[in-house]
C-alpha cells in the first residue's frame, strides 16, 4: 500500500490523495475493499475537478471507470516509493 499524504499547506493535488497498490496487495483485497478504493478514489477526483483542478485524468481514474484493477506495475511501484522517499 502506497499512501501520499500531503504535509505542506499548499494547494492540494491529485497525488496527494492517492493511495497505490501493487498487484499482490490488490489481490488481498476483498470485494467490498475494492469496491471502497474505487468509490473513494473516483469521488476524490471529482472533488478536486469541481474545485477547478486541471490536469490530465490519471491512468487510475481511466482504470476504475472502465472497470479494470488499478494496481501500479512492480517498476512504477519500485519509482514511486523513491519518489516518496526524497519527499
Amino acid at each position: 500500500l502506497r499512501l501520499n499524504l500531503a504535509l505542506s499547506q499548499g494547494p492540494v493535488s491529485f497525488e496527494d490523495v492517492t493511495m497505490g497498490f501493487t498487484q499482490e496487495e490488490w489481490q488481498h483485497l476483498d470485494p467490498a475493499q475494492r469496491t471502497l478504493y474505487r468509490d473513494v478514489m473516483l469521488e476524490n477526483y471529482s472533488h478536486l475537478i469541481s474545485v477547478g483542478y486541471c490536469v490530465t485524468k490519471p491512468e487510475v481514474i481511466f482504470k476504475l471507470q472502465q472497470g479494470e484493477e488499478p494496481w501500479i506495475p512492480a517498476l512504477v511501484e519500485s519509482w514511486f516509493c523513491q519518489q516518496q522517499n526524497t519527499d
